[in-house]
């Protein structure tokens, strides 16, 4: 398998290579040269299977002979072994013809763990094969922060910064970062939003000196091996309702796209999804494009769903390849005027082309909060604003009732208390493993939203080899 990069001037990769580099040299984003695609019959091979064995027939084609598939196996049976749901990622059933998948049983509660705890792991076995060393540097709207530290605390090979908008994540998203007590794990509170945050670690990515430097590598969805890793859930929730043999429809709630993108990529793989739902809050850009053909950045501002909190869309750009027809030319001029001029101008044929597949829905604050009031009188179900996000989204624009609807449950209520305790009157509690998490000591520096701040940071942690932040 090799990788290109969204932009074309960026040379081809193999995966290994990918999952070490993140973002292109030429600023774009990788996606596989060509789409693997399973038969009808392969699909069906996979029906029953264990979601560690769907994960290696899913996984295995985008890996290709970077690593053996013995080792690949071990690698994922480790991962999943240690989530607290023999499903992994099980399917609640809603109404008549509507499901949750919940993806918060892993280590930090959020869907990002089903990626991140099998990326550690892979980082750990290239990088270990290569007798190479790496930094990390990810920014986080809050969850991939937590499931990032988790996956990369301890190990070796790998020193780890993680920046997040200094007050807008919720509570219990900041202490899962910032208590862990790892000398190569660096958290950072910037001064700004989770957009500043990612231009940061964009920044540093297109400083090429630097980035050699200190062997810079990304955890975001930027890199291909989040996204390859979030296919499987889809596949494990298709192969559960009837694929190949029945169309399924799923509603991600999203806001760097990075989500519902491996849904897309699930299609491609020949599963017969009808149709994407995005769910999108006060920060509706994507909502704005899929319904109105707008993509334009305005302020972000803070919600009661703030890993959604997002105006800049990295993995759009992946979409928006696909849209013009894999032309790296045309989707670097594209995102070049989108980020000079703040708005993205889709021709409306490629647009409607869009529209074939995608549809989108936004709540406000006050929509979210009676959602999950709403979701937990109708079903029982206490899920946290994004989840109830997805849900609503789902059942508001599905186009065919008869089939089968995957709502995704993005995170764990209890990493949102404060919101889910307002709307419904009952607090939800943290798992035993994190019961203790407001008696564990904070560690983080904050930060300036300048990008040689963040350059001096890294150099100093890394030049005392990963001493940990006071």
């Amino acid at each position: 398998m090799r990788y290109v990069s969204t932009r074309g001037e960026a040379p081809e990769l193999d995966f290994g290579d990918v999952l070490l580099t993140g973002l292109a040299r030429d600023g774009g984003l990788y996606v596989p040269k060509q789409w693997p695609r399973f038969s009808g019959e392969e699909w069906r091979a996979l029906r029953g299977a264990t979601y560690a064995e769907i994960a290696l027939a899913v996984i295995k084609p985008f890996v290709g002979d970077t690593i053996y598939e013995s080792d690949l196996a071990d690698i994922l049976t480790d991962t999943y072994a240690g989530f607290d749901h023999d499903a992994v990622a099980p399917l609640k059933q809603l109404d008549h013809n509507s499901w949750v998948m919940e993806l918060f049983h892993g280590p930090t509660l959020s869907f990002k763990d089903y990626a991140l705890q099998f990326i550690g792991r892979m980082f750990d076995h290239v990088l270990k094969e290569r007798g190479e060393r790496i930094t990390i540097v990810g920014a986080t709207s809050g969850d991939t922060g937590s499931a990032a530290i988790e996956a990369c605390r301890d190990r070796d090979a790998i020193d780890i910064f993680i920046l997040h908008p200094d007050g807008r994540t919720s509570d219990v998203q900041r202490k899962q970062m910032t208590t862990v007590d790892s000398l190569n794990v660096h958290n950072l509170a910037v001064a700004g939003t989770f957009d500043d945050c990612q231009d940061l670690v964009k920044g540093l990515f297109n400083d090429i000196a630097f980035r050699d430097e200190v062997n810079l590598s990304a955890v975001n969805s930027i890199n291909w091996g989040r996204i390859m890793a979030q296919i499987v859930y889809y596949a494990h929730a298709s192969l559960a309702l009837g694929a190949p043999d029945r169309e399924i429809a799923f509603a991600v709630p999203t806001g760097n796209f990075g989500n519902v993108f491996a849904a897309y990529a699930a299609r491609e793989m020949g599963l017969p999804i009808a149709q994407l739902i995005v769910g999108a809050n006060e920060n509706d850009i994507l909502s704005r494009f899929f319904q109105d053909n707008d993509m334009s950045m305005r302020e972000v501002v803070p919600t009661l769903s703030p890993s959604m909190d997002i105006q800049v869309s990295s993995n759009f750009e992946r979409l928006l390849f696909e849209l013009m027809d894999r032309d790296g030319e045309a989707t670097s001029h594209l995102m070049q005027t989108f980020r000079a001029s703040g708005r993205l101008d889709l021709d409306e044929g490629r647009w409607r082309r869009a529209l074939g597949l995608f549809a989108a829905h936004r709540l406000s604050n006050e929509e979210s909060s009676a959602a999950m009031r709403g979701i937990h009188a109708a079903t029982g179900e206490l899920v946290d604003p994004h989840s109830a996000i997805g849900i609503v989204s789902g059942w508001t624009c599905r186009r065919d009732p008869s089939i089968p609807l995957v709502c995704v449950a993005t995170a764990h209520p209890a990493k949102f208390p404060d919101a889910v305790e307002e709307a419904t009157g009952i607090r939800p509690e943290l798992p035993n493993h994190l019961a203790d998490l407001f008696d564990r000591e904070e560690r983080f520096d904050r930060l300036r939203n300048n990008l040689g701040d963040l350059q001096a940071t890294v150099r100093r942690s890394n030049r005392v080899g990963g001493e940990q932040n006071a």
